[in-house]
């Protein structure tokens, strides 16, 4: 039952994170290789994403 709340909350966090990111004002390939980074490294990917690259992502990709 734990394991199955835990991928709930990763969908739920993967979903917000690729709305937030396709939301985000930098170049289409940009977004496609952070939003497959996010996706297929799961809850790797969800803490770099909301540690390091949720406030940077416009700085990072110019």
């Amino acid at each position: 039952m734990a394991l199955a709340i835990l991928y709930v909350v990763g969908v739920i966090l993967g979903v917000v994170a690729v709305l937030e990111i396709l939301g985000q004002p930098i170049n289409l390939l940009a977004k496609i290789l952070v939003i497959a980074f996010v996706l297929f490294t799961s809850w790797i990917g969800l803490a770099i994403y909301y540690l390091a690259l949720r406030g940077n992502l416009t700085r990072w990709f110019r």
